[in-house]
């Protein structure tokens, strides 16, 4: 809510309209969302169809993202006439399609003066507003495009076309079911929002400060408490919130303080804090919503997806905390003292109407099979009814409203990101460029898989900067995947890939969003934050290159392999955290650490799918050589509990 509120400080009044006006009409998009999402219409006898919805979602988050985003930042008195302009042009397109949808539908390869003008104004809007969300790069990557669409007949090569006439490609990308308001954005619209409302609505009642008692009272006393609890607690929160930004804000203006309290250094306590709230993403059951777009675009059921994501994310969180242990012990760093814990019974006992609303959802998405847009509602609901359970955590008119205009507020960044994608997607389909960009991305790769698992690693970490997770994900869905995907990678391996190279530049430098929030709670060193970090989530640059290849990795296969393939992955991850911080009982010299982390990495090779013989070999040769390091290393121990 803070960063809405510093939005509103450059605007008191929009000439008479007071600003409540502005966030009446970001609590309406949750608002109207649910309307349609729950199709409330129908049982009036009336037929409304889910453009017409897009059409308010286009007028209310594009239009308010030029009231909060404003061209210049230094005007702090009112808004300025060209954002109200934009404002204003925003609601004539959407409202356009609101109004006149049914009718264009019948009318959609039928170019007029008013279709052209207003896709124009939309491609207008939506590449400005990118502009200020993001920056020059994602508009130029826009412009590619479009401009690619208008004049490919003076490109040479195979990527010759013959060019489409500027009204016909104006008209299409705006009004094309395919195109603007297509998968993208339909997935934000009816998934997405109803996800961050539940989000928002949970934490809302007290949902956070939950999670963060958990945390503490599991893990609080035991060495590194805090730096246990961050993970713990920012691996709950993320999944739901969606942004590992946010999740360092919310968790870590906690953890942080505790964390250099007991003695963590302050780029070590922001970089903890970093790769546990990114981790997040990752985790099922909610996966930041990306889980339900990856499910949209793949056609794979999203429980399948659940389960496939659930050992690549525990490993990731295993080598996070493995590692935190392990700097406290060679820190000399002790736990919180028990007086000052929350105890866990009392915890549960205070606070077990809370998971309600996870069981509520867990059961319409797994059980009844509900859609998760639907789902998220009835969860949403739930928030509300238990609420008035307990006194402390009843649900006050504001704190709703104040859960509805923050979700609406979160839609506008990456609003007008899954435009811009639904603009490239058009653009992809009607040119025929998808086919000829995969085949140029995999003849240079040469045909190698592996170097071409490189190069979108690379992509993902440059388009990832600064874009919210589900954003990335669109965008490298759209323009990565299928090549992966052409050189035999199953559809799911693909798309996990992609949502995990997406993620990259979240604490990667010289970016790494997540990384610096946590350094400024800190008091830390940015870019020191961020390299403790890169070693810290070392597992999001390792994991997507192993089950790629394995399908023991994302629960595939028999059974026997995904025991296999995860038991010797969890002991690779130890090795490695060992060979990275240099301790396990003392101070390991250097020699020993590379050969630690030589037997990690021959851990971490499954014995299944394509590695399967020579993952065999590697994971005996690594168990044999950690366990001879591991021998000597108990042998010399010294004072081991001390």
């Amino acid at each position: 809510m803070e960063i809405l509120e510093s939005r509103f400080n450059h605007l008191e009044y929009i000439g008479k309209i007071p600003k409540f006006l502005i966030r009446l009409q970001l609590i309406s998009i949750p608002l109207i969302g649910t309307f349609f999402i729950l199709d409330i219409p129908f049982y009036f006898g009336k037929a409304l169809m889910i453009e017409q919805y897009f059409g308010i979602f286009f007028t209310l988050v594009i239009g308010n993202l030029f009231i909060l985003y404003p061209l210049n930042r230094k005007k702090i008195i009112r808004i300025q006439w060209y954002d109200l302009i934009m404002y204003l042009l925003s609601f004539i397109v959407g409202l356009y399609i609101t109004i006149f949808y049914p009718k264009i539908l019948f009318e959609l390869g039928k170019e007029s003066w008013d279709k052209v003008i207003l896709g124009t104004i939309a491609i207008f809007l939506i590449l400005e507003g990118i502009r200020r969300i993001v920056g020059w790069m994602l508009v130029g990557l826009g412009l590619f495009f479009i401009l690619y669409a208008r004049f490919s007949w003076i490109v040479p090569g195979i990527f010759h076309g013959p060019g489409i006439s500027w009204e016909r490609l104006s008209t299409y990308l705006f009004l094309d079911p395919s195109a603007l308001f297509g998968l993208p954005m339909a997935v934000t619209a009816a998934v997405v929002m109803p996800f961050i409302l539940f989000g928002n609505l949970l934490f809302g009642v007290g949902g956070g400060e939950l999670l963060n008692n958990i945390a503490m009272a599991g893990f609080g006393r035991f060495r590194g408490g805090p730096a246990k609890i961050a993970v713990v607690a920012s691996s709950l929160f993320g999944t739901i919130s969606g942004t590992a930004v946010s999740n360092v804000v919310a968790t870590g203006t906690m953890t942080i303080p505790l964390m250099k309290k007991i003695g963590y250094r302050p780029h070590i306590a922001g970089a903890i804090e970093a790769v546990a709230s990114t981790g997040g993403q990752l985790m099922p059951p909610v996966m930041g919503v990306t889980a339900f777009i990856m499910a949209d675009f793949t056609g794979i059921p999203y429980p399948k997806i659940a389960i496939a994501a659930l050992i690549p994310s525990i490993l990731y969180y295993a080598s996070i905390f493995f590692q935190v242990d392990l700097e406290a012990g060679k820190m000399g760093l002790s736990g919180i003292a028990p007086e000052e814990l929350p105890p866990l019974k009392g915890v549960l006992k205070k606070s077990w109407l809370f998971f309600i609303p996870i069981a509520v959802l867990i059961y319409t998405l797994f059980v009844i099979y509900l859609s998760p847009g639907k789902s998220a509602l009835i969860a949403s609901l739930s928030i509300v009814l238990i609420s008035f359970f307990q006194k402390e955590t009843r649900l006050k008119f504001s704190w709703i409203a104040k859960a509805l205009e923050d979700t609406g507020s979160s839609l506008l960044e990456l609003g007008v990101i899954v435009a811009l994608a639904g603009l490239i997607i058009g653009v992809i389909n009607y040119t025929g460029i998808g086919f000829i960009l995969t085949m140029s991305i995999v003849e240079l790769s040469g045909g190698n898989i592996y170097f071409l698992l490189i190069i979108v690693a690379i992509i993902g970490l440059i388009l990832g900067m600064g874009m919210p997770t589900a954003a990335v994900y669109v965008l490298l869905a759209v323009l990565l995947a299928p090549s992966l995907i052409k050189l035999g990678i199953s559809v799911m391996a693909a798309h996990l890939f992609i949502q995990y190279v997406g993620m990259l530049s979240l604490f990667t430098p010289p970016i790494a969003f997540a990384a610096f929030t946590a350094a400024s709670i800190a008091g830390a060193d940015p870019m020191q934050t961020g390299w403790s970090a890169m070693r810290l989530g070392i597992l999001i640059y390792i994991v997507p290159f192993l089950f790629v290849f394995s399908p023991a990795l994302l629960s595939s296969g028999p059974l026997i392999e995904i025991i296999l393939a995860t038991t010797t992955a969890l002991f690779g991850c130890f090795m490695l955290s060992i060979g990275l911080t240099g301790f396990l009982f003392k101070q390991i010299n250097i020699m020993k650490r590379i050969l630690m982390t030589l037997s990690a990495v021959a851990l971490l090779i499954p014995a299944s799918g394509k590695f399967h013989n020579i993952g065999l070999l590697t994971d005996i040769f690594g168990a044999i050589m950690a366990g001879i390091l591991l021998f000597l290393e108990f042998k010399n121990k010294k004072d081991i509990f001390k």
